[in-house]
């Protein structure tokens, strides 16, 4: 699945062979060892340290249930009329076909994928910076992509990226794409990074946000036993970052982090024009059908 893919999460690999992630995270510290594969916070990859990024194909097959609840609850932040930018990435991707319903947005962005996503939103439009495609994420970076960005102020700005900790904040692993993401960031009253848990602590080699400029970041809910993360998401808190975690307020009482969890809002209230102040839900309705899609499948092909 690495070798396919180029990362995966143990959260994927369990359901996929239908074990625990205890005995899965124990099977790829024994790859590790024998050199087949590098451990990630929360999955793995293939061996190449901070230079290696993986293509989008192999991005898009990552975390993608954790990637759509984060796009479900970004999207709730955006109002109508607002004039945001919108980077490069596969969780950029998804809030984009989510902003297709929200009229009289504004979009710029310098992702041929987020530029699709919208394109026939008749209520959205769309700016598309200039610069050289990047094929392997479908971006454009470069001299031209930076230019066309100066002088532009927009409220606030979606981005992704390779790996989050607390210490650096956001980075990737193409000094091109980093250089365009610092150029959105600039053009931005407020900056949202969104980030599945299995970014969480992982460190690459071009820093595009700092912590200090950070906003806000969502993300998912990370495993139970997965204390890097839960020390990685308190340290973002505590150095002021608002963290909204994807499916946390439909867990019920109490506050879903076991008591190692950093703090992080209620479900936040946004005005809508026309209407009365409507609570953003963090798990999408859909999520636990298309979980249990996957698991159809997987008991499909098993019996095959």
């Amino acid at each position: 699945m690495v070798r396919a893919n180029g990362a995966v999460s143990l959260r994927e690999l369990a359901r996929v062979v239908q074990t625990s992630e205890v005995t899965v995270r124990r099977d790829v510290r024994a790859l590790e060892a024998e050199g087949l594969l590098d451990r990630r916070h929360g999955g793995a990859v293939l061996p190449g340290g901070f230079t290696r990024e993986s293509g989008f194909p192999q991005k898009s097959h990552l975390a993608t249930a954790e990637k759509t609840a984060i796009a479900d609850v970004a999207a709730g932040l955006v109002e109508e009329g607002e004039a945001i930018v919108v980077g490069a990435g596969t969780t950029t991707q998804e809030l984009a076909r989510r902003l297709a319903r929200v009229p009289g947005l504004t979009v710029v962005t310098n992702s041929l994928l987020v530029a699709q996503a919208l394109a026939h939103a008749n209520r959205v439009e769309v700016v598309m910076t200039g610069g050289t495609l990047r094929g392997s994420n479908y971006a454009l970076v470069g001299s031209g992509a930076e230019q066309s960005l100066q002088g532009l102020r927009v409220s606030r700005a979606f981005l992704s990226g390779s790996g989050l900790t607390a210490e650096r904040g956001l980075s990737t692993s193409n000094m091109l794409s980093a250089s365009v993401d610092r150029a959105l960031v600039q053009a931005a009253a407020e900056v949202v990074v969104l980030a599945d848990h299995t970014k969480l602590g992982t460190d690459t080699m071009f820093q595009t946000v700092p912590t200090d400029v950070m906003t806000r970041l969502v993300t998912d809910e990370p495993p139970p036993h997965d204390e890097r993360a839960a020390t990685e998401l308190q340290a973002l808190a505590d150095q002021g970052v608002q963290i909204t975690v994807a499916g946390a307020a439909a867990s019920g009482g109490g506050d879903g982090m076991q008591g190692r969890r950093p703090r992080r809002d209620s479900p936040l209230p946004v005005q809508r024009r026309g209407g009365p102040t409507a609570q953003l839900r963090s798990a999408p309705a859909g999520l636990l059908e298309q979980q249990a899609g996957e698991r159809a499948r997987v008991a499909d092909m098993r019996r095959r």
